[in-house]
């Protein structure tokens, strides 16, 4: 019995953590720096690609997700605990691929030129400031919730390894340590 996801899933999920902290840094940065200096343009850029590139990488998450058998969490949770888990995931995959796309959303609707990758990307014909500020709004208000649900799943796995003592958070780890079928450590994890 499999008791680690495929390498492809932990590579994604990590490869998209890491786009999601560099998607945050980039517009808390850009915060910093006055807008008549190049750099809050670049680092504007930067969080329009980052923000696509988690887009794109939840997606194909989403697809490998449904081709593997997600491995068993042992010792097996109680099913409410099991629920909340799942339920949890789908917040994440709903929130990081709808807050990308009201992103974009927002820029097309705006109308003014905008980039993504240095590639100048669509604008709508018949703008709406309004509307693209109300898209805008919406994609702050999901981000900044995004902040609360990555903290609420980072404390949910470190609750299952150092209280439940299962195999939850080392289902993600890269390498071969981890956990047997039992819900035992195996002897590479042990000191």
């Amino acid at each position: 019995m499999r008791t680690k996801y495929k390498p492809v899933q932990i590579a994604l999920h990590w490869l998209v953590f890491l786009l999601v902290v560099a998607t945050y840094a980039t517009i808390e940065l850009r915060g910093y720096i006055p807008k008549s200096l190049p750099q809050h343009q670049w680092l504007t850029l930067l969080h329009f690609s980052f923000g696509a590139s988690v887009l794109a990488m939840m997606v194909l998450r989403v697809f490998i997700r449904l081709m593997y058998v997600t491995p068993a969490i042992n010792p097996a949770p109680k099913i409410w605990l099991h629920r909340l888990g799942e339920l949890m995931h789908l917040a994440v995959y709903i929130l990081f691929i709808s807050i990308p796309i009201l992103g974009v959303l927002s820029l097309y609707f705006k109308g003014d030129a905008w980039t993504l990758f240095t590639l100048n990307m669509p604008v709508s014909f018949e703008h709406s400031l309004l509307l693209s500020k109300k898209i805008k709004s919406l994609h702050e208000l999901m981000a900044n919730c995004g902040y609360y649900l990555i903290g609420l799943h980072a404390a949910a796995a470190l609750f299952h390894h150092y209280c439940l003592h299962d195999n939850t958070l080392l289902r993600m780890i890269p390498g071969k340590k981890g956990m047997n079928t039992q819900g035992k450590k195996s002897p590479l994890t042990q000191k």
